[in-house]
């Protein structure tokens, strides 16, 4: 897996990506706007120009952009779902100029008006994105809910449901936050259980279209329906938890992003969580790595390639409460 995290991007898009690579990242998401707002300032074509050079430096990047918060691809109010589908077109071109691999979104809620109507409204405002932009390159990436209250696609078998619905396994995809999977009930801490849940994977989705991983420990109990995300380890998953899925040579080119909590240290703590995945790729012990504290956040700050760090980690940015594979 190329493991990696989500990185801020208030100090620029080449910041972030050199931010990225200095804790030892392979895969990068960024927000390409605020994701508490509709509608972000026009990226500047010299600031995308300079990231595409940035990512795909060697050793190349995997690369994501997550929707904002606002959007409801789902919602039976016209009003919202109008504007959700012009943000939705909007992200989608923002994501294009980045030339990223995948644009990862929360598909919506149906609000009430049920579960089928939710999921076909879902396809209706995905096939709207891919017919405006139809030499289109980046994968929409579906990904997965905890199941609370009305939120759809919190099983497999929902997003399988929107992916054949819309019909373009070419421009479409699945991203599976672990945190969200063990909040809907669905266990793969073990060996057996996680080949029984690759086994539903094979079912439903199929492996091809699992696109990406948010590699988030889960602080809820196994089908809580509470998205609570909880740093490598910490949490219900458990560090052992995470092995069979993290050392699985079918997902080596498919990127893992972090969106665990941050702390005072900032990206150093990122720089454990992503140690603590590593270990399990060997027999060796793990053991924290000990980096520098980073200088104090900018005000306002909004806070893979195995380099070593350039200088000190930066310190908290704000993170999402997310591919070599998505070509």
């Amino acid at each position: 897996m190329l493991l990696g995290a989500h990185i801020g991007t208030s100090d620029g898009l080449v910041e972030a990506v050199r931010q990225g690579r200095g804790i030892g990242c392979e895969s990068i998401q960024i927000f390409s706007k605020s994701p508490q707002m509709w509608a972000g300032p026009p990226i500047q074509p010299d600031a995308a120009t300079a990231f595409r050079e940035a990512v795909r430096a060697p050793p190349r990047l995997a690369t994501a952009v997550h929707h904002g918060y606002l959007a409801n691809l789902g919602s039976p109010k016209a009003f919202m779902l109008r504007r959700s589908r012009t943000a939705f077109r909007d992200e989608v071109g923002r994501a294009e100029l980045l030339g990223v691999d995948g644009l990862v979104f929360h598909p919506g809620a149906h609000l009430g008006s049920g579960v089928e109507t939710g999921l076909r409204v879902i396809a209706e405002s995905l096939r709207g994105a891919l017919e405006a932009f139809p030499e289109g390159k980046v994968r929409l990436l579906l990904e997965n809910a905890a199941g609370q209250g009305t939120a759809l696609c919190s099983t497999l078998e929902e997003l399988q449901t929107v992916l054949a619905l819309v019909d373009r396994p070419e421009r479409l995809g699945v991203t599976l936050d672990t945190c969200h999977l063990l909040a809907a009930g669905v266990d793969f801490r073990t060996e057996e259980e996680y080949g029984a849940f690759c086994d539903r994977i094979d079912a439903t989705l199929g492996r091809a279209m699992v696109r990406a991983f948010h590699l988030n420990d889960a602080k809820e109990e196994l089908g809580s329906h509470l998205d609570r995300h909880e740093n490598i380890g910490k949490g219900k998953i458990g560090l052992e938890g995470f092995r069979s899925l993290v050392g699985d040579p079918r997902w080596t080119e498919t990127p893992g992003f972090l969106e665990t909590p941050l702390d005072d240290r900032g990206y150093a703590r990122y720089a454990e969580d992503l140690g603590a995945l590593r270990s399990l790729l060997t027999a060796a012990p793990h053991v924290p790595p000990q980096l520098p504290r980073g200088p104090p956040p900018a005000p306002g700050s909004r806070t893979a390639g195995r380099a070593r760090p350039a200088r000190p980690a930066p310190r908290n940015p704000r993170r999402p409460t997310a591919v070599r594979t998505v070509k």
